[in-house]
């Protein structure tokens, strides 16, 4: 090959490599503007319009991942709330429940002792002979003791306290005291007179007399022993003994209208 040939393919070897440095310059320096333009934020009127859909689209998403976090963060708040609440209102019921529960035990445990220590008082006035005990039983339980003496008035309806006391072998002081304890905690309901005796009157009854008087609005006690046996159901052994209670005094009842 000519020596001038060669030189000549020398320099445009020379030439296009250099075009090749500037073209490889050039789209590096493309590259770098664009990784910079996509850091910095350019002015709308510079800005693509894909670029700017993009754009948006990020910003959209970062908003709407930022609504969707400040959703679970206040729905989260609203749970801890709620079962705060729960858990105050479930602690709430349960000291009320155990309030009750200790009233209820104390107030058992109340009449349990009354139950006992009226036991105890009935029993040391009572002094029943080894007869009387087989008889009455008095030791089967507590209850017995008190029930015989009641049900005891209640069926005789009117007694003599001197019966009374004679019928279950104690002192007629005691039979008396007893009778109006019995009355004062509503075991019994009636009169008592100063010459020993004791009418047993039921709720009923009362309320049966009581609507009589306010009917004829004046009445005397011989009227309203006239009338007991209508108005109060006295045992047939024992309508004469009422009659003769009520029947010696002359005194007028009356209730206002």
């Amino acid at each position: 090959m000519p020596a001038g040939a060669a030189a000549r393919r020398r320099g445009r070897n020379r030439m296009a490599a250099a075009r090749q440095r500037n073209d490889d310059s050039d789209y590096n320096e493309d590259m770098d503007e664009e990784d910079i333009f996509d850091q910095i934020a350019q002015p709308e009127g510079k800005v693509g319009a894909k670029k700017l859909r993009k754009l948006q689209d990020k910003a959209e998403k970062k908003s709407q991942r930022e609504a969707e976090e400040r959703e679970r963060q206040e729905r989260k708040e609203r749970e801890q709330k709620l079962e705060e609440l729960r858990k105050k209102e479930e602690e709430k019921r349960l000291a009320e429940e155990k309030i009750k529960e200790e009233e209820e035990k104390k107030r058992k445990e109340e009449e349990a002792q009354r139950e006992h220590e009226e036991y105890l008082k009935m029993k040391e006035q009572f002094s029943v002979d080894e007869e009387g005990l087989e008889e009455m039983n008095f030791e089967t339980n507590e209850e017995s003791l008190l029930q015989s003496f009641v049900n005891y008035i209640k069926d005789m309806k009117v007694v003599m306290l001197e019966d009374l006391a004679a019928h279950f072998k104690i002192k007629t002081q005691d039979a008396v005291d007893r009778v109006k304890e019995m009355v004062e905690s509503g075991q019994l309901t009636g009169v008592m007179d100063d010459r020993g005796k004791f009418i047993y009157i039921t709720m009923d009854e009362i309320h049966s007399v009581a609507k009589f008087i306010k009917q004829r609005g004046r009445v005397s006690i011989t009227e309203l022993a006239e009338c007991s046996n209508r108005l109060i159901n006295l045992n047939p052994d024992n309508s004469k003994t009422f009659s003769k209670l009520v029947g010696d005094s002359k005194e007028e009842v009356q209730v206002e209208s």
